[in-house]
């Protein structure tokens, strides 16, 4: 369409925007499993350093009172001198930790 000196009108036509759009739909298709993937390997990772952080807090209890605490973890999780936030839930499936009663470790 031209205007009133002559000159085209700027603008995209249906194949440009169709090609960017194309393009664009690539790149989404490449990069959303790859993103759902790496969240899952980032809640895994959260989860190992919570069990570690867990376990380095029930060996401390065990030097500071000399006796384990409970399995349910309950009895640390309320002194804050541990844990100031409470236990923190495991990010995977939202569960609660627990200790294992034979090798007094994070389950």
């Amino acid at each position: 369409m031209k205007n009133r000196n002559g000159n085209k009108k700027g603008g995209f036509s249906l194949l440009e925007l169709l090609a960017v759009v194309t393009i664009l739909g690539i790149i989404a298709a490449i990069i959303v499993p790859r993103v759902t993937l790496s969240s899952d390997t980032a809640r895994q990772r959260v989860r190992d350093h919570h069990k570690a952080t867990i376990n380095s807090a029930v060996e401390r209890y065990y030097i500071n009172t000399g006796g384990w605490p409970a399995n349910d973890l309950t009895d640390i999780g309320a002194d804050v001198n541990y844990f100031p936030d409470g236990i923190p839930a495991n990010p995977v499936d939202n569960s609660a930790y627990t200790l294992d009663a034979t090798t007094r470790r994070v389950n």
